[in-house]
């Protein structure tokens, strides 16, 4: 494998373990207190911001789009900067959580791909609260060698059977399957493999995909939706339901540790969800103006590049593009191919009553029961 991968790894112990904690002085003017997901910045990025800048980024993560969502509700969360995917991001709108962007003091949005702005524009019209940090699929990491052993070499795992059909479950079950801990992402799979409409909100759709879910959880050996990075790495495990940037990097773990595991990650043929995690400022961020330098910077092209070089998921900035690795920029798995783009669908907002649809079949799942 290109060296690339192998410096990428070195940097993430630095990167995970040396993520900036919240500090008391919240309101300061020379700070800027920005909550993303786990493993999904390089602290480069982060020191050179500062150093440019002169303000302090207070860093904190988290691993669910949920924990984020209680935080924001919750008010005044003492957050200039927070990454929600774009379904969750679309309902946080309606309940007045963020504060419209002020273009006037975002030069560098003029770099962001047309297209892909406008795919997150229908979770938040003419992206007046938001803009891509970064985007990707959920789809399937998987062990090559071990799926091999147990499917034959000839399988092709580009598929949700890897996962949803009990048959072939049951096979791979001894070597360990994990799914998401997400109802969002699972029940569209779902519904994919299915044959349905993965943006369906009809109650008889959940209850049947759930049904179909039920069939294969007893070949299913934990639900999270972080752990599998480490697990899949290791070859603790050897498929996971993950998202795209994550499984690379499990993969990218696994060849630098040298032990023999090696892990891929497949877009399911049968459709898989394209999500947007989108940088926005809360209406009661401490540090506006700081929120607006520190998303500026993140969409200077040498920056997104560098994030992308790092953390191995696609970013929507256009004029970075040239600056991303070959590996990573020509490959499919990262930056789908036309063919494959037109099998992607978008995830949709649940409106409150398919949430506790959703929630309540999702307990079913998990649990067995």
């Amino acid at each position: 494998m290109p060296d690339t991968r192998k410096s990428r790894t070195k940097m993430a112990a630095v990167a995970t373990g040396a993520a900036f904690v919240l500090q008391a002085g919240f309101a300061s003017a020379e700070t800027v207190n920005v909550f993303n997901w786990s493993d999904y910045i390089t602290d480069e990025v982060l020191q050179q911001f500062t150093e440019e800048t002169g303000i302090t980024v207070n860093y904190d993560v988290y691993d669910s789009n949920d924990t984020l969502e209680a935080r924001l509700l919750a008010g005044s969360s003492g957050f200039d900067v927070v990454v929600p995917t774009a379904t969750f991001l679309q309902r946080q709108i309606a309940a007045g959580v963020y504060q419209p962007l002020n273009r006037d003091l975002l030069p560098n949005m003029e770099n962001m791909d047309p297209e892909l702005m406008a795919a997150a524009a229908s979770h938040d019209p003419d992206n007046v609260h938001a803009t891509i940090y970064m985007w990707g699929t959920t789809g399937i990491g998987y062990n090559i060698d071990m799926v091999a052993e147990r499917l034959g070499e000839d399988f092709e795992v580009d598929t949700w059977a890897m996962i949803f059909d009990p048959e072939i479950a049951s096979q791979l079950a001894d070597c360990g399957i994990s799914w998401l801990d997400s109802p969002a992402d699972m029940f569209p799979a779902a519904f994919a493999w299915m044959g349905l409409d993965p943006q369906s909100t009809d109650a008889n759709d959940f209850e049947a995909a759930t049904e179909m879910m039920l069939a294969a959880r007893e070949h299913v050996r934990y639900f999270h939706s972080s752990q599998y990075i480490s697990d899949l790495a290791n070859g603790e495990t050897c498929v996971a339901v993950g998202w795209s940037g994550d499984v690379l990097q499990a993969a990218d773990r696994a060849e630098a540790a040298g032990q023999g595991v090696n892990v891929w990650y497949a877009i399911p043929r049968e459709g898989a969800m394209q999500w947007f995690d989108m940088m926005g400022i809360p209406a009661d961020a401490p540090n506006p103006e700081n929120a607006h330098a520190f998303i500026d910077f993140i969409m200077r092209p040498e920056i997104s590049a560098a994030i992308t070089n790092y953390v191995w998921f696609p970013n929507a900035n256009a004029a970075s593009w040239e600056l991303v690795d070959e590996e990573i920029f020509t490959d499919p798995a990262i930056f789908p191919t036309p063919e494959v783009t037109e099998t992607l669908f978008t995830g949709v907002t649940y409106d409150s009553r398919t949430d506790r649809t959703a929630t309540r079949l999702w307990t079913r799942v998990r649990t067995g029961q």
